[in-house]
């Protein structure tokens, strides 16, 4: 018995790195797998790898960045297999480049694929779910979303927006049975090349050993899809608008953003109270993630 046995999933991005390896093993632990990704070739390429090894998928070709994609891989599902019960927004791309010298294009791209994506594939999979009585919606974010990233305001406001889509979803579909979780994977893949190629130079100019992905805290794709698995099984029933940190070896929720030192004053406060206020009012700390 797998854990996901009979479980009907669409994944956006599948084709390549961690989204290959999510949908390869979602269909190892017994799902049925809706692959997609922009290039045919690799469409099919990856529903023939799921299904010599046994397993049961099929392809739709498309950009998440337009809905009609949406609207074809959440039919695809349905009519293929009765229904929809789970949909991972994976697919992302990166135009990195600093504030200032970011393109409008380079934003919007970006913007495009995760941001108008997500929004997609609530809006798509959850008109499906709520017809027939509930499902998942996960979206795998970063921590980009979480704490910003140099050279990446555009990737950062796409995954933060992802996560006020999210808690969106969960007021507004919580009641038709539609839960909505997210996800921030660490695996070592093309887009995380980067981070190695930066640290194996800054040590090199130290004459000191380049350390392991492992060390930096990247799990290899299919140890971070394991985490994929547990969340779309029903072993994760119980979390609604959570956001789950995984990179195969460490794991941790996130916080929900709170208020802190809240402080009331009887009448309207003027411009020297509140200097006066939060002269002692120490600021809060800039988060920076550990991924090890």
């Amino acid at each position: 018995m797998g854990h996901l046995d009979g479980k009907r999933i669409v994944i956006t991005g599948s084709t390549r790195g961690l989204g290959r390896a999510f949908a390869e093993e979602t269909a190892k632990a017994g799902a049925r797998v809706v692959v997609n990704g922009t290039n045919t070739g690799l469409v099919d390429e990856v529903v023939a790898g799921i299904r010599s090894s046994g397993g049961t998928a099929v392809g739709f070709t498309g950009s998440i960045a337009e809905e009609s994609t949406a609207v074809g891989l959440v039919k695809t599902c349905v009519d293929t297999w009765g229904g929809i019960d789970t949909i991972v927004h994976n697919a992302g791309i990166v135009r990195d480049k600093t504030l200032l010298k970011m393109t409008a294009e380079e934003f919007d791209d970006v913007i495009a694929v995760h941001l108008r994506g997500a929004f997609f594939c609530i809006k798509q999979a959850g008109l499906a779910m709520k017809d027939a009585g509930g499902g998942h919606i996960i979206l795998v974010i970063s921590a980009s979303g979480l704490s910003g990233g140099f050279g990446q305001g555009n990737y950062a406001a796409a995954k933060e927006g992802m996560m006020g889509l999210q808690r969106t979803a969960v007021l507004e579909l919580s009641k038709a049975n539609i839960r909505c979780n997210c996800m921030w994977p660490i695996a070592e893949t093309d887009m995380t090349q980067v981070v190695f190629d930066r640290a194996n130079a800054a040590a090199r100019a130290a004459g000191t050993e380049p350390p392991r992905p492992v060390d930096m805290g990247f799990g290899k794709p299919y140890e971070v899809a394991q985490g994929m698995v547990w969340l779309a099984s029903d072993k994760a029933v119980h979390l609604q608008g959570q956001c789950l940190t995984f990179n195969g070896r460490k794991t941790a929720l996130w916080s929900h953003p709170a208020e802190v030192g809240v402080t009331f004053h009887k009448d309207a406060w003027s411009v020297e109270e509140l200097s006066s206020h939060y002269a002692d009012v120490a600021q809060q700390a800039i988060w920076r993630p550990k991924m090890s």
